[in-house]
């Protein structure tokens, strides 16, 4: 693997994800090592303009229009952030290709084929070296949802669609058991902390 390597955080709404996603990035930079760290939908100038499109509550997209643009978000950012810093800089991705297939695939229907079809001609050798998959309960689930002052489309859905798209999360994650590692986001924050961290260092 490399030594700056491509590090996604992935995990439905309220699962913590975000959150250890920035500790790390105190953790890289305390160490002063060089990072460049993407949301999905956003990043780049343009794919942020995208985020905004996507995830206003006005917007009322087909699963199909929603998929295109978080693909367009996601050329955005390989062309603009991902490319030049790939091997010169570790890579953070909230959100990034499994995300994709988990909601878009397994909550909401749409073709593999056709998500697998557009992604690996966007992304071509692009791959990520390693992924932390954040899981919650329905019980927490709810509860952090409830604690957001803004909620935006995607934190508006039902529990089953959320069900659905964890589940795919973990189906995704059994196929690739040695670049995964699944965060029980239940558990206490510091312990979860800690095992990132920890498993940060070894992959740098």
């Amino acid at each position: 693997m490399s030594k700056k390597p491509i590090i996604v955080f992935e995990g439905i709404e309220g699962s913590g994800k975000t959150f250890h996603i920035n500790n790390v990035q105190k953790h890289l930079i305390k160490k002063k090592i060089k990072f460049i760290s993407i949301r999905e939908p956003g990043g780049s100038i343009n794919a942020e303009k995208i985020r905004k499109l996507i995830l206003n509550n006005k917007s009322n997209f087909d699963k199909v229009t929603d998929l295109l643009l978080y693909l367009a978000a996601r050329n955005e950012n390989i062309n603009i952030l991902i490319r030049k810093n790939i091997n010169k800089k570790i890579i953070l991705i909230d959100r990034f290709i499994d995300s994709t297939i988990a909601y878009q695939h397994y909550g909401m229907g749409v073709d593999l084929s056709f998500i697998n079809y557009i992604n690996n001609f966007l992304l071509k050798n692009i791959k990520p070296d390693f992924t932390f998959l954040n899981l919650v309960n329905k019980k927490n689930l709810k509860l952090r949802l409830s604690k957001r002052k803004i909620l935006n489309r995607y934190d508006k859905f039902e529990l089953k669609f959320y069900n659905k798209v964890q589940l795919g999360f973990i189906k995704l994650s059994n196929f690739k058991k040695n670049k995964y590692l699944k965060i029980n986001s239940n558990s206490d924050v510091s312990i979860n902390k800690k095992i990132i961290l920890n498993k940060i260092d070894k992959l740098i």
